[in-house]
């Protein structure tokens, strides 16, 4: 390892221990490399805003981050809650199981796993706790639930991830599916488990003559990711419109059909979104500084010659990422090991002849599982900081979910079909 390289390891080490801002440790990591290697920042700055900030995809993000936010500020997730209601309620464990639909759906609306836990999850707890389960068990399901977020498409990790590896967006979306839906049936099989067990409640029966009221209330939040899909994967508009017209979407819904956004709140969304975005930005931003650094020093060719040294196959290098990134999910933000640690494992992938969309799918779904596994999963400090429930009792109640979810990782990682399926079906070109 060259001095420069210790110099940025060492730095951006410390910025995590720190706790500075992701984008902030990265930046000052990324710069501190170029000033001890002798080369102008300057230049490193004009590639990031002629390339990077260029790209017509990251458009997608600040509009789907608005988009989620509208959803969240209207009714939305208290339509999708008694809609879900209706559909699985009646189920043993009926209020957890109805929390997992609801994320489901709204996985289909926002693409964000923290937009899915602040929204339609905190609905969730609230309703779960009137009805006599315990704080922490509604928390835990919560943040099992909202794993999926990004797994369904929209997905902004998976629009981060096609931007470092080129792969095709919507692909991406499309393999998202069945691994999403696989997520829903095992955390939906765990709750059954854990519902047996503990003896949990039905919720209260709904009349019939309440059903077609309750489906009409919810029936054009559900319209959304239909749009969506349909629009993408009909050549209708790309995915970056398709983000557009989802906020567009979304604040119709809530202003003009729901009338539940005053301007005020709709100022405040914009400030929020915008904040947001800017975040994203700066992290994507500061990953190039890394990443240009990590190229330099010839890090992505080292590591996989090591790699074909260990003569790994694709199953047994995929194993491999799994248990790295399961591993430093537990310690790393999820933008640090999606920005500058995949781009490092792409080479090798690629070498190794690893489905590029295939691979994309595994590694967002081991990043949502590390929000969800202490000691610094985001999905337990945001659901923490919301309700102010215990993160040791979360945790301990969590490990059955968190478990469940590791083995839909391992069965999308063995069978990439699972993956690859639907983008095959639709007639993209993947292996």
């Amino acid at each position: 390892m060259t001095a420069p390289l210790l110099v940025l390891v060492g730095m951006l080490a410390l910025t995590l221990l720190i706790r500075l801002p992701v984008g902030f440790g990265m930046l000052a990591s990324g710069i501190a490399y170029l000033l001890f290697k002798g080369q102008d920042p300057g230049l490193a700055a004009e590639q990031v805003l002629n390339g990077l900030y260029n790209s017509y995809v990251m458009l997608a993000v600040p509009m789907f981050i608005f988009a989620a936010a509208v959803m969240n500020a209207g009714t939305v997730s208290e339509r999708l809650f008694d809609f879900a209601l209706a559909l699985v309620g009646r189920m043993r464990g009926g209020l957890a199981h109805v929390n997992i639909v609801v994320s489901t759906i709204f996985s289909g609306m926002s693409g964000s796993a923290i937009a899915d836990a602040a929204g339609p999850g905190i609905v969730s707890i609230r309703q779960m706790e009137k009805h006599g389960y315990t704080p922490e068990f509604s928390a835990a399901v919560t943040v099992a639930s909202s794993t999926i977020g990004p797994i369904v498409p929209p997905s902004i990790p998976m629009i981060l991830y096609a931007l470092v590896s080129s792969a095709s967006v919507g692909a991406l979306f499309l393999g998202g599916v069945v691994p999403g839906l696989m997520m829903t049936i095992a955390l939906m099989v765990a709750v059954a488990i854990t519902a047996r067990k503990r003896n949990f409640p039905r919720a209260d029966p709904i009349a019939w003559r309440e059903y077609p009221r309750i489906f009409v209330r919810g029936f054009l939040p559900m319209t959304l990711p239909v749009v969506l899909l349909g629009g993408i994967y009909t050549g209708v508009f790309t995915p970056t419109e398709a983000a557009a017209t989802a906020a567009l979407h979304a604040l119709i819904l809530a202003g003009l059909v729901y009338r539940s956004l005053s301007w005020h709140r709709l100022y405040e969304i914009v400030l929020e979104s915008a904040k947001s975005s800017a975040t994203v930005t700066i992290i994507v931003a500061a990953a190039f500084l890394v990443n240009y650094a990590f190229a330099a020093e010839n890090v992505p060719v080292l590591l996989a010659n090591f790699i074909d040294n260990l003569d790994l196959s694709q199953i047994k290098f995929l194993l491999l990422v799994n248990l790295i990134l399961l591993v430093l999910g537990c310690f790393l933000d999820t933008a640090v090991m999606l920005l500058v640690l995949v781009p490092i494992l792409i080479p090798t992938a690629r070498a190794l002849g690893v489905d590029m969309v295939h691979f994309g799918v595994v590694v967002v779904v081991n990043m949502m599982i590390g929000l969800a596994t202490p000691p610094f999963g985001m999905l337990l400090f945001v659901i923490n900081a919301l309700t102010g429930i215990s993160m040791k009792k979360m945790i301990a109640e969590g490990w059955i979910f968190t478990l469940t979810l590791i083995v839909v990782l391992l069965l999308i990682t063995l069978f990439p079909q699972l993956v690859l399926w639907l983008p095959q079906s639709m007639g993209y070109g993947v292996k």
